[in-house]
C-alpha cells in the first residue's frame, strides 16, 4: 500500500496530538531507597511544597482554579491538598453539582458524559476531574482527602460505604500520575480507626502505585495509628495553629514542630515525614479567638526550616483565606479571615516558601540528615532554638530570631570552610567569611536580635 506525503504528514499530526492530549507532565512518585525522602520514578529528588486549598472543588469554578493553579505553580508550590468531599450534608460544587444523592457517599451522583458545554453532563465528579487534569498540565500534584473526618465523626460513614466508596474513587482516578491520597482529615487515628484502615487499604487494592498517607488531629502525627500499616506510604503530622501557652491537650509538643520530626525519624518500619498543617498565615493564634494576634509569614517560615532540616521530606504551607477560599460576602466566614482569596495569593509567606524548596533542592538531596548533634551546646528553647541538617559537604543552620551561633568547627570533617547567610524571606546569598577546620568561631546574622529576624548560615566544604 502507498501513501502520499499529504497523508502521512496528516497521520503524524493526529498521532502527536493524540499523545499532547494524554501526555502526563506529573511522573509517578515513589518513596527513596532510604526511606526518607520521596523521588520521582525516574529517580529524581521530589521535595514536597505544598499548599492547602482545601475547598478546592467545592468552591472554586474553572476559571478561578485556572488563576489559583497558575499562581501555585508560579511560586513554586507543587503539591494542592483538597478535600473531595468536605461535608455530606453540603456537598455542591460551584456549579451546583451535588457529589452525592441523599448524602450517601456511596452513591456517587453520576451523569452520562462530561461536556461542560451541556451542564447536564457535566457533574460534581467531572468537574474534579477536569481540575485534577488541569493540575497535571501545570505541573502540579493533588493530594486528595477521600471524605473530611468529621463526616466519619458524625457516623455518616459506615464500613460496608467506605469499602464502596473508596474503590469507587480509587478506580476512577487511578491512573492519575498526579494524585497523592490523604487518607482521615483533620481527625484522631484512635478515633473509627476501622473506617480509616478500611479506606486506605481499599485504596491500596484498586491503585498499587499511588502514595497514601494520613492527615491526623492537630498536635498529633500519622505514625501514632499506622506506622506499620501497609497502606502508608509516608507519615504526616499536623502541628496546629496554638501558641506554646495555648497548649492544654497534653497531645503535643506546642510549636516544637521539629519534636514530631524527631520521633518520626526514629520509628520503623522507616517512612518519609512532613509537617502537613502547621499554623497558617493570617489565621488567629489559637485558632478560634479572633481578639489574638494572628500567626504572619516570619512564623511560616519558622515552622518549615524547623521541620525539614529536622528530616522532613516536605512542608505544607497554608493561609487562612486561601485554605476556606474565601470571598467577600461568604456567610460561612471562619476563623477571622480579613482578606479574600485572590488577595491572599500573594501573602509573603506564599511568596517565600520557594526558597526553602530552593535551597533544599541545590543540594544533593538524598544523602542529607539532621545534624542536632553539632549544636547540642548552643541549641537553646523555644524561639532560641537553632534547627541543623548536613550532606557530606555541607551544614546548614536555622535560626529564627538572629542569634549569635557559636561552633566548634573542628567537628566538622572539613578542611576548609566557606560560609554564606541565607535570607529565607529573598533568597540572597552573602558571604559571611572563609574558615580553617580547627577554629572557633561566632557567627552573628545580620541584624538585631528579635522574633522574624531569621537566617540559615551555610558552611561548605572548600576543595583544596
Amino acid at each position: 500500500m502507498k501513501f502520499n506525503n499529504k497523508f502521512v504528514l496528516l497521520l503524524f499530526v493526529l498521532l502527536t496530538s493524540c499523545v499532547s492530549q494524554n501526555e502526563n507532565f506529573c511522573p509517578k512518585l515513589k518513596v527513596s531507597e532510604n526511606n526518607h525522602f520521596l523521588m520521582t520514578e525516574n529517580g529524581d529528588p521530589f521535595f514536597w511544597l505544598g499548599d492547602t486549598g482545601w475547598l478546592l472543588f467545592k468552591k472554586l469554578s474553572r476559571e478561578d482554579a485556572e488563576t489559583y493553579l497558575n499562581d501555585r505553580k508560579q511560586k513554586g508550590f507543587n503539591i494542592i491538598q483538597a478535600m473531595v468531599i468536605h461535608d455530606l450534608k453540603n456537598a455542591i460544587n460551584f456549579y451546583g453539582d451535588s457529589a452525592v444523592t441523599g448524602m450517601q457517599i456511596d452513591k456517587p451522583l453520576v451523569t452520562a458524559g462530561n461536556s461542560f458545554e451541556n451542564q447536564e453532563e457535566y457533574d460534581y465528579w467531572d468537574h474534579v476531574e477536569y481540575l485534577i487534569d488541569l493540575a497535571n498540565k501545570k505541573g502540579l500534584y493533588m493530594a486528595l482527602v477521600p471524605v473530611w473526618g468529621s463526616n466519619v465523626r458524625a457516623g455518616l460513614v459506615s464500613k460496608t460505604q467506605a469499602v464502596n466508596y473508596s474503590r469507587w474513587l480509587a478506580d476512577r482516578f487511578k491512573d492519575k500520575t498526579n494524585v497523592i491520597w490523604l487518607n482521615g482529615g483533620d481527625v484522631l487515628g484512635s478515633d473509627f480507626t476501622d473506617i480509616w484502615n478500611t479506606i486506605g487499604s481499599t485504596i491500596r487494592k484498586v491503585s498499587p502505585d499511588q502514595l497514601i498517607t494520613y492527615h491526623p488531629f492537630g498536635r498529633t502525627q500519622s505514625s501514632t495509628w499506622f506506622q506499620n500499616e501497609d497502606w502508608l506510604d509516608f507519615n504526616m503530622f499536623q502541628s496546629g495553629h496554638r501558641r506554646y501557652d495555648q497548649d492544654t491537650s497534653g497531645l503535643c509538643y506546642g510549636e516544637d514542630n521539629y519534636r514530631y520530626l524527631n520521633a518520626d525519624y526514629q520509628k520503623t518500619p522507616v517512612k518519609p515525614t512532613l509537617d502537613g498543617e502547621p499554623s497558617y498565615e493570617g489565621i488567629p493564634q489559637g485558632l478560634h479567638d479572633t481578639t489574638q494576634p494572628y500567626w504572619t509569614d516570619s512564623d511560616v517560615r519558622r515552622y518549615a526550616y524547623w521541620s525539614v532540616f529536622a528530616g522532613g521530606c516536605g512542608f505544607t504551607y497554608g493561609h487562612n483565606a486561601i485554605m476556606q477560599f474565601h470571598r467577600e460576602n461568604d456567610k460561612d466566614a471562619s476563623y477571622g479571615v480579613r482578606a479574600t482569596w485572590e488577595e491572599a495569593l500573594n501573602a509573603p509567606g506564599a511568596s517565600q516558601m520557594k526558597y526553602l524548596k530552593e535551597l533544599i533542592l541545590s543540594k544533593p538531596y538524598f544523602e542529607r540528615v539532621p545534624f542536632q548533634s553539632f549544636v547540642e551546646k548552643i541549641q537553646g528553647e523555644k524561639y532560641d532554638y537553632i534547627a541543623a541538617t548536613r550532606g557530606n559537604d555541607y551544614v546548614l543552620l536555622y535560626t529564627y530570631n538572629g542569634r549569635q551561633i557559636n561552633l566548634d568547627l573542628s567537628e566538622l570533617s572539613f578542611d576548609g570552610i566557606q560560609a554564606f547567610w541565607y535570607d529565607p524571606r529573598t533568597g540572597n546569598y552573602a558571604e559571611a567569611g572563609k574558615y580553617q577546620a580547627n577554629e572557633i568561631v561566632d557567627f552573628n546574622p545580620p541584624g538585631e536580635k528579635q522574633d522574624g529576624n531569621d537566617w540559615i548560615l551555610i558552611l561548605e566544604k572548600l576543595n583544596n
